[in-house]
């Protein structure tokens, strides 16, 4: 099983989220940024070294979310999902293709990647009751 961290980042009432590029998997589809945990690092870990190393932003990691278990035709992935605070930096796409700040009643406009739909929908009922 593939476990990866992704960061539903809130600043000034929006939230952010990515597009893949076009040489990743899933090209094209939006998603909340992260990445693969690797080995010794704790979810949390990974997520703030992911967000520094894709975005160029700082987070900090508030509250984990429902994990969700999604199965493609080679592997299974843990997604592993957290709400964090932006503690600082500038955004650099290193690896994705655009990036949006989207009020979260927006979020369920875009064409998001499988794995982050269950995601998408608990921050939306937990946080937002839209």
């Amino acid at each position: 099983m593939l476990q990866v961290t992704c960061a539903i980042i809130e600043h000034e009432g929006r939230v952010l989220i990515t597009q893949r590029s076009e040489s990743m998997p899933d090209p094209l589809l939006w998603e909340f940024p992260g990445g693969k945990i690797e080995p010794g690092e704790t979810e949390e870990e990974c997520l703030v070294r992911e967000i520094k190393e894709e975005l160029n932003l700082y987070v900090q990691p508030l509250r984990h979310l429902t994990s969700v278990l999604h199965q493609t035709q080679t592997k299974t992935i843990q997604l592993i999902p957290f709400l964090c605070s932006l503690r600082g930096g500038d955004i650099q796409l290193l690896e994705h293709r655009a990036f949006n700040w989207v009020l979260p009643e927006d979020l369920r406009t875009y064409d998001w990647c499988l794995p982050d739909l269950p995601v998408v929908e608990e921050y939306l009922q937990q946080w937002h009751r839209i």
